[in-house]
This record gives C-alpha cells, sequence and structure tokens, in this order.
C-alpha cells in the first residue's frame, strides 16, 4: 500500500509543479491583502481552507470590509464563480466512479486544477481515484501555504499592495497560453475568447460571465456534433 501512494504521488507532484508555483505568489499576494486590511493569519487561513475559490477570495476582500448582506454575496458568488457549473458538466464521466473523494474533488476544481485534470490520462499501475485525490490536495495546500506565508508577512511588514490583485489574471492568461500550445486544435479556445469578448461589449464587466458560459458552451457543443457528423 506504500509503495503504491509513493509511485502515485510520483506521478503527481511533477503535474503540479506549474500550480505549486502560482499557487505560492498568489496565495502569498492574497494573505498580504488580507493582512493589510486588518484581518489575521487564522481569518486568512481559514478562508483558503474552507472556501478555496481563487478570484473570489479576493473580491470577498471587499465584500468584507463593506459589511454587504449575505444575498448580495451569493449572487455575487455566483456571478464570479459560474464557470464551474461548466467545469462539472465537463468533468461527470471523469469523476463518477471516485468513490469516497468525489465530494472533495467538486470542492476543490480551481480553474488551474481543472486545466491539469481535464487532459490526463492516468496510466496504468497508478491508482485513479487516489491520483486525483492527490493532485487536487497538494494544489489547495500551495494555496494555503502561501496565504499562510503572505499573512504572516503582511503582518510585519509594510507592503506596497498595489496590482498585487493583476495576479489572478496573469496566471489565467499562462495557463491560456500553456494551453493553446499543448493543443494542435484552436477552435474551442478561439471561440471562447470572441464569445467573452462579445459578451463583454453587449452585457459590460460586471454581467458577461454567465453568457459568455453559455454562448462557449453553445458554440462547441455545435462545433463537436458538425466534427461528428462529418466523421460518419
Amino acid at each position: 500500500m506504500e509503495k503504491e501512494q509513493g509511485s502515485t504521488l510520483r506521478y503527481v507532484f511533477p503535474k503540479t509543479v506549474p500550480v505549486m508555483v502560482g499557487y505560492i505568489f498568489l496565495g502569498t499576494a492574497y494573505g498580504i491583502l488580507m493582512s493589510v486590511n486588518g484581518f489575521g493569519v487564522g481569518w486568512a487561513l481559514a478562508i483558503s481552507i474552507i472556501v478555496y475559490a481563487g478570484s473570489l477570495q479576493y473580491v470577498g476582500i471587499n465584500l468584507l470590509l463593506a459589511a454587504v448582506s449575505p444575498l448580495a454575496a451569493f449572487l455575487m458568488a455566483l456571478m464570479v464563480n459560474a464557470r464551474h457549473l461548466f467545469y462539472g458538466i465537463s468533468m461527470l464521466g471523469k469523476y463518477q466512479n471516485m468513490g469516497k473523494a468525489k465530494p472533495y474533488l467538486i470542492f476543490g476544481l480551481t480553474d488551474e486544477t481543472f486545466s491539469v485534470v481535464c487532459n490526463e490520462k492516468i496510466p496504468e499501475g497508478v491508482h485513479e481515484e487516489r491520483a486525483y485525490f492527490l493532485l487536487t490536495f497538494l494544489d489547495q495546500c500551495y494555496w494555503v501555504l502561501g496565504t499562510l506565508i503572505g499573512a504572516v508577512a503582511g503582518s510585519v511588514i509594510t507592503f506596497n499592495t498595489a496590482g498585487l490583485d493583476f495576479a489572478l489574471t496573469a496566471l489565467f492568461v499562462v495557463i491560456f497560453t500553456e494551453q493553446w500550445m499543448s493543443q494542435k486544435k484552436h477552435g474551442p479556445a478561439l471561440a471562447g475568447v470572441a464569445c467573452s469578448v462579445l459578451c463583454l461589449w453587449i452585457f459590460g464587466q460586471d454581467a458577461f460571465i454567465i453568457p459568455a458560459m453559455i454562448a462557449i458552451l453553445f458554440v462547441v457543443t455545435a462545433g463537436y456534433k458538425r466534427e461528428g457528423r462529418s466523421r460518419e
């Protein structure tokens, strides 16, 4: 059993290294922002462990400072993280036989974890459920570690936090670039960009995410159906 766990960890860890680099930096930025806005290390760690929602955590700092109503916070969370509804649909087949690990895998499916898992094919000899669990768990550990570093540093050092909230956007750009370079077909990526830009123009930056996701799903599904008919 220990030998199996060791081999699974050796397989999974290299897959998480790019996420580790990004998450430690992003988590550190988040921890610093929490600290300079008056929230202690305990608050920062608790939110990274329980909420673990990346961009929503950054937005959540302003929600906490403004003491918004629970309904407003819920609607904002739904708007910011609506994309995960579509991630979840695409992962139904891959996660359907994950047993006890399934609830945590659903909880821990961040953008970056999804980008690794969605195209991952576990080789023979590696325990599939344990591999996906470790991949998800390691990614969260990196985020929590970064949060701890940032929260502690922010409590003892004075920082200029201008621009730190752009770190998450920068990581998205890096992941998009890596996905673009690793794929031969760029149709879905181009469709995603086109739909997002169009919906941003029509609905504005505060309300474009859900319409963009629906449009992307429609366009990509239509493309797959057309491709399937052409093969018949």
